[in-house]
């Protein structure tokens, strides 16, 4: 029960919002009292952490699957954020967002966790770019890594990106795009281009 509790309150928080979602809703949504809820988790608090552990180690998994695909570098970067769009697809809000406003002690520790993935990945992802002769072999990795972070949870930052006024999945594809134009050589720029037209069709 525990973990049904969990599996749909991160569906719920990760659709709706992490503030707008009570106790209640998850309650009735699951079809038990909020009693058998608190019975698990003491408050709400307790449980937004444990949905975004959950949703942390379910992008982590994802992203170790996904790089022993076989995919050249730009693909992989393509299949992460079309798995990124099916975990979060159906926001409506930016989630990292709301979690930075209304739970800040879990967001900064969400932030550590998350640089720590980001920082494995893409400078793996860069490495192998390299040496498919994809990127540049004359990008400096450290700076190229910490100015795509910074790009892709900019885009989460509500001061900056209204999300009434923009698709979140759109975004985040131009981030990408921008990210690989500013590193790709010729060949890349090419695979680029295959890449953004998948998109279109």
């Amino acid at each position: 029960m525990r973990e049904n509790i969990i599996i749909k309150a991160s569906e719920l928080f990760l659709t709706l919002g992490f503030k707008s979602v009570t106790m209640d809703d998850i309650a009735n949504e699951m079809g038990i009292s909020k009693k058998t809820i608190y019975k698990y988790f003491n408050n709400k608090e307790i449980l937004v952490d444990e949905c975004v552990t959950h949703v942390h180690e379910k992008i982590s998994d994802s992203i170790c699957e996904l790089t022993n695909l076989g995919y050249n570098a730009i693909e992989e970067n393509f299949a992460i954020k079309n798995m990124f769009k099916d975990i979060f697809g159906k926001s409506n809000t930016s989630p990292m967002y709301q979690l930075q406003k209304y739970y800040p002690n879990i967001y900064k520790r969400v932030m550590f966790d998350e640089f720590k993935i980001f920082e494995e990945c893409v400078g793996t992802n860069i490495k192998k770019g390299i040496e498919e002769g994809l990127y540049r072999n004359d990008i400096e990795g450290y700076f190229v890594l910490k100015f795509y972070f910074i790009l892709v949870f900019g885009l989460h930052d509500d001061t900056v990106f209204k999300y009434k006024n923009y698709n979140a999945n759109e975004l985040e594809i131009k981030a990408l795009e921008y990210h690989t134009r500013a590193i790709a050589t010729t060949k890349g720029i090419v695979v680029l281009e295959k890449e953004l037209k998948k998109l279109n069709e």
